[in-house]
């Protein structure tokens, strides 16, 4: 299970000495509720077995490691998360932590995509500017019809 290793790893969490903080992007119902979220060591909300906020989290932290594309409909990994070859891998695997997280996502980003579709343009832009991208090869099965 690829997200066990996350409570340990924590590494999304912070951010290394000598870069610039990381400003999350939030959604308005998520800034009204945090105002602003920026991890400029290591995030607030980070406790000794992972995120404090559990299935409550903002959507860009839920969404990590992934990245979304919307001018492409393109999906991309961070590349200084170790789960990348895992998480490629268990994309293929019926019922595997990959493969729910990465339905729950599409899911919430075909949700998004109706009223939300300059904070996904905003997030990508900001996770192209901060991360370094690896694309994600999306096993067909997982894409499923587009909403437009």
């Amino acid at each position: 299970m690829p997200f066990e290793h996350c409570k340990v790893c924590k590494k999304c969490c912070h951010v290394d000495p000598g870069y610039p903080s990381l400003e999350v992007p939030l959604l308005a119902a998520e800034q009204k509720r945090w105002k602003q979220l920026v991890i400029d060591t290591s995030c607030r909300f980070l406790g000794a077995s992972g995120c404090d906020l559990g299935s409550a989290k903002p959507f860009a932290c839920e969404q990590y490691p992934l990245s979304y594309d919307p001018d492409q409909n393109r999906y991309y990994f961070d590349a200084d998360c170790p789960l990348f070859e895992r998480y490629q891998d268990e994309l293929r695997v019926d019922g595997s932590q990959a493969q729910e997280h990465f339905e729950r996502i599409r899911n919430r980003i075909d949700a998004l995509r109706q009223r939300h579709s300059t904070f996904l343009a905003r997030n990508f832009a900001l996770d192209t500017d901060y991360f370094e991208l690896l694309p994600l090869e999306v096993p067909q099965k997982l894409i499923g019809p587009t909403k437009t």
